[in-house]
């Protein structure tokens, strides 16, 4: 891997809370000003079990691409095989879709891969993780222009995310034209008219409706 992350653990000064992304050249380490060049390429095609997250890596908005590829199994025991993802949070997140939406994946190998090389360690990241993957088992296309965050509970809830505004306006910033996200968020720092629409979800099946996933 090229690129390198460098993180603040103590700073007598001020917030520790930042992170600095780093890519290795000829010439040594130089400073990648916008992260999400890394990990996000919207001039490819559409394809199915591809979803865009927007995180929150230090005090910056940034966005990677998730892929997810179901197909069925042939052993007795399914795969779960993840590039930059926690297993447990993928097998929990497979029990929710399963349990709440009667997405049965029991018999399917599943592959899911972070691009660009980067770890997903924010619960936020749930929201695209499951669009991903409903994409993949029904092989619908996700929009390139459509971004997701939001917390998954056990429930089948989409919980509020920390710092929505500032996850919002990047997104806005950027020129995506929709975002799925979870109610009852603090607007108070939000464009007055923001292009992007903004689709709020209280439970994971509604991103049916949003998504433009087929269920049938």
């Amino acid at each position: 891997m090229i690129y390198r992350v460098l993180r603040s653990i103590k700073n007598r000064y001020g917030s520790t809370n930042e992170i600095c992304i780093m890519e290795m050249s000829s010439s040594g380490l130089k400073e990648i000003k916008n992260p999400s060049e890394i990990f996000l390429d919207r001039q490819l095609e559409n394809t199915s079990g591809s979803c865009i997250a927007c995180l929150i890596e230090g005090n910056r908005p940034f966005f990677v691409e998730i892929q997810a590829l179901v197909i069925k199994s042939y052993s007795n025991i399914p795969k779960r095989i993840t590039t930059g993802f926690d297993f447990n949070r993928l097998c929990l997140i497979l029990a929710i879709l399963e349990k709440r939406m009667k997405l049965y994946f029991s018999n399917k190998d599943v592959y899911m891969n972070i691009i660009g090389g980067f770890r997903l360690n924010e619960p936020s990241a749930d929201l695209a993780v499951a669009i991903s993957l409903i994409s993949a088992l029904k092989n619908t296309v996700i929009d390139k222009n459509l971004v997701a965050f939001g917390e998954i509970d056990l429930s089948g809830k989409v919980r509020s995310a920390p710092r929505y505004s500032v996850r919002i306006n990047e997104i806005d910033k950027l020129g995506f034209k929709n975002c799925i996200t979870c109610v009852n968020n603090d607007k108070s720092d939000l464009p007055i008219k923001p292009s992007l629409n903004i689709i709020e979800v209280k439970n994971i099946d509604e991103i049916i409706k949003y998504g433009n996933l087929d269920l049938n």
